[in-house]
C-alpha cells in the first residue's frame, strides 16, 4: 500500500469513529473565500509604488489588479514600511508582500517568491550637476545613500569594502535619499535600475545616472509569500497568471507604461 492510500485509510477510519479531521489549510481557497487578498507594499517606490493626489498607482498596482482578477479576488491594498514588512507576513498580517523584493539566496531559505516582475540589478545615481562620477569606482571616499534593510545596501556595502571604503548613510525611504542628494547631502544613491532611470526620466534637471551605473551580479524583484504548504496554491495561482499575462502581452505593455521600456523576464523563480 502506497503512503498516499494508507493516509486515506486512516482518515476515513477516523471518519467512522466519528472523530473530526481538520482540513488541510489551503491559502488560495481562503483567499477565494473571502474574495480578498490583503497586501502589502512601502508605497514611496516609484515607478512601482507611490500616491499621487492621494490615489496609490504605479506598476505593481496594475500588474497586481490583473493577476488579482485572473485569481478572482479584490486585492487589498495597504501601505506598510518596508522594514515591517518581512516580519508581518510571517505572523499572518497580510497574504502577499507586492513590494518589489529582490530575490537573494538567503531570502529563498526564509520565503516563497513569485516569478520575477522586473530587473532589480543596483545602479547610481548622481546629481545632474555633479559630471565628477562616472563609473562605479569613482564613490570610493564619497558619501552613497540607501535604502536601510535591502539587497541593494548589501550589494552597495559589499562593493564598498571592495574599492577601498564608501560612506555609507542608510534612508527609512528612497525619497528620503533622494531629497539629500538634491539637496547636496550625498554625492550619490544607490537603488535598483528601474527605480533609478524613472527618477532620472522624470526630473532629468536634479538627477543624472552614472555613465557606467549599474555594479553587483543582476538580480530580480518579486512579489513574496510565506514558505509553507499552505501557501503553494496561491504562489502557483499567482505564477500561472503572470504567464498567461507575459505570453498575451500585458505584462510588457506595463512595463513599457511605467518604466520606458520592457524586458524578457525568467518563467521560473531564479535559485540564487
Amino acid at each position: 500500500m502506497t503512503f498516499s492510500n494508507l493516509l486515506k485509510s486512516a482518515v476515513f477510519g477516523l471518519a467512522m469513529l466519528g472523530v473530526t479531521v481538520p482540513a488541510m489549510a489551503d491559502q488560495l481557497a481562503d483567499i477565494k473565500a473571502k474574495g480578498k487578498i490583503e497586501t502589502a507594499t512601502d508605497m514611496h517606490y516609484a515607478p512601482f509604488d507611490m500616491i499621487d493626489n492621494g490615489t496609490y498607482e504605479g506598476m505593481t498596482k496594475d500588474l497586481f489588479d490583473a493577476v488579482a482578477k485572473e485569481i478572482g479576488a479584490e486585492p487589498v491594498y495597504q501601505d506598510i514600511p518596508w522594514t515591517a514588512e518581512l516580519p508581518g507576513l510571517e505572523v499572518k498580517k497580510f497574504d502577499i508582500i507586492i513590494a518589489p523584493v529582490t530575490i537573494t539566496p538567503e531570502r529563498l531559505q526564509r520565503y516563497a517568491f513569485t516569478l520575477p516582475i522586473a530587473d532589480a540589478t543596483v545602479a547610481l545615481l548622481r546629481a545632474a550637476s555633479n559630471a565628477d562620477l562616472k563609473k562605479p569606482e569613482d564613490i570610493k571616499g564619497k558619501t552613497v545613500g540607501v535604502q536601510q534593510g535591502t539587497a541593494q545596501f548589501k550589494q552597495l556595502q559589499a562593493f564598498g569594502d571592495k574599492i577601498g571604503g564608501v560612506n555609507i548613510k542608510e534612508y527609512g525611504t528612497t525619497d528620503e535619499a533622494y531629497a539629500d542628494l538634491a539637496a547636496g547631502r550625498l554625492d550619490a544613491v544607490a537603488g535598483s535600475l528601474p527605480n533609478l532611470t524613472y527618477l532620472v526620466k522624470t526630473r532629468p534637471e536634479t538627477f543624472a545616472m552614472f555613465d557606467k551605473a549599474t555594479f553587483g551580479q543582476p538580480t530580480y524583484f518579486a512579489w513574496v509569500v510565506r514558505k509553507d504548504a499552505d501557501s503553494e496554491s496561491f504562489v502557483k495561482a499567482i505564477n500561472a497568471a503572470m504567464l498567461k499575462m507575459t505570453d498575451d502581452g500585458r505584462v510588457k505593455a506595463i512595463q513599457e507604461k511605467w518604466l520606458g521600456a520592457s524586458a524578457e523576464l525568467p518563467r521560473e523563480v531564479p535559485t540564487k
